[in-house]
């Protein structure tokens, strides 16, 4: 423990772009590791990259597949043969939010009489530090990119709070693709201690226009959020507020939930185009919501709340219409039904990788075509009250 101590310490000490470096130092000199290497998921999830490698260009590791990989989506310690070592890959994860692994080559003898709880311990302290970190430096930021971004996504995964969360009562997960061109869709969500609100919003237009849009809209709505006030009243602020800027000339489509996360009561504002499924006891089923005026179209309209019940187990699914919208080669558009049958082959995934997943269904019914427009997917797992312990 004293030793576990002593490596906390290290990196809590250690300069904020330094964190893969000293993490390196500590497994190498007091845990008597050979080799050790941080990676980072891509903003794509494809791959993981090293964050400071020793020599060279970064050598970046498939997400889906290899040890490393495995470790990522199982949220498990791995463990590999290296050449006679042992070779454990931890997954680094804060709350939730999934940012990486740390690969850790032991020799057998040491790996022997290392506690991997132990590993496993600093691995987390590891997440911790990275995102009291990425305020100051761009070194994390730099790590997650395989290519530039253009300037709209920039300013879009920014804006972004982390791509999945979880706790005793729910998980989350979302993910924004073309990841390193999106510009107009978005995610927004906060968690207080009885309740989950989310926000899936579609910026209408391109380019940087979209994300200006979004960028106010997302902001709006966590400043009425932020007061207090119900997710009805935080639509028509939002709404005052980018009709005030724009005077009606662009809308921007936004879904709030609002989950009350002991009773499964869940308040819904369909102000626009997202969609939302669910996945109950193996069936999927479109939730049918009362449409209501996208933002930002006339100067005051008033927003009312939908109410629904979740059952524990719920699944749901939320998609904005570049999901539901986009065309295969053949003209036919993805669909409900298309949907339905990605949200059931993902089930047994946990809800961090379902929206990865009925994404790479979507580049498949695309054909290998370019999008012409963004697209989101978000999931939430409503598990329902946990005993106290």
């Amino acid at each position: 423990m004293n030793r576990l101590m002593a490596a906390e310490h290290a990196l809590r000490s250690a300069a904020p772009h330094r964190l893969a470096t000293t993490v390196r130092e500590v497994l190498c000199g007091l845990y008597e590791a050979e080799y050790a290497e941080f990676r980072m998921a891509d903003y794509g999830l494809t791959v993981l990259r090293p964050v400071s490698p020793l020599t060279g260009p970064p050598e970046a590791v498939p997400l889906h597949g290899g040890a490393a990989g495995r470790a990522f989506g199982a949220q498990q310690p791995i463990e590999e043969d290296d050449a006679g070592r042992v070779r454990v890959h931890l997954p680094v994860t804060v709350r939730g939010d999934r940012l990486g692994v740390l690969s850790v080559t032991l020799p057998p003898a040491v790996r022997a009489r290392t506690d991997p709880g132990e590993l496993a311990e600093l691995a987390r302290t590891l997440g911790h530090e990275v995102v009291v970190a990425e305020r100051h430096t761009d070194v994390y930021a730099q790590a997650r990119r395989t290519d530039r971004l253009t300037l709209a996504a920039e300013m879009q995964w920014q804006l972004l709070p982390a791509r999945s969360s979880a706790r005793a009562e729910y998980a989350l997960g979302a993910q924004l693709e073309p990841a390193y061109a999106v510009f107009g869709d978005n995610f927004d969500w906060s968690e207080s201690p009885d309740r989950l609100l989310l926000y899936i919003t579609n910026g209408m237009g391109d380019g940087i226009d979209a994300s200006l849009l979004t960028s106010l809209g997302v902001n709006a709505l966590r400043n009425a959020r932020r007061a207090g006030i119900p997710i009805c009243d935080q639509a028509a602020l939002a709404d005052q507020a980018i009709y005030a800027q724009y005077g009606g000339a662009v809308h921007l489509s936004v879904l709030l939930v609002d989950l009350e996360l002991a009773t499964g009561r869940l308040q819904v504002v369909d102000a626009g185009s997202p969609r939302m499924l669910r996945l109950r006891e193996g069936t999927v089923s479109l939730v049918d919501l009362e449409a209501q005026l996208p933002l930002g179209m006339f100067e005051e309209t008033d927003y009312t709340a939908q109410e629904l019940l979740l059952r524990p187990g719920d699944r749901l699914l939320f998609v904005s219409d570049g999901v539901h919208t986009v065309a295969g080669p053949d003209g036919e558009s993805y669909g409900e039904r298309a949907l339905a049958r990605a949200v059931t082959a993902t089930r047994l995934l946990p809800a961090a990788d379902v929206p990865a997943a009925v994404l790479r269904e979507l580049g498949a019914h695309r054909g290998g075509s370019e999008p012409d427009d963004d697209a989101l997917v978000a999931c939430v797992d409503w598990f329902g009250k946990q005993p106290a312990d």
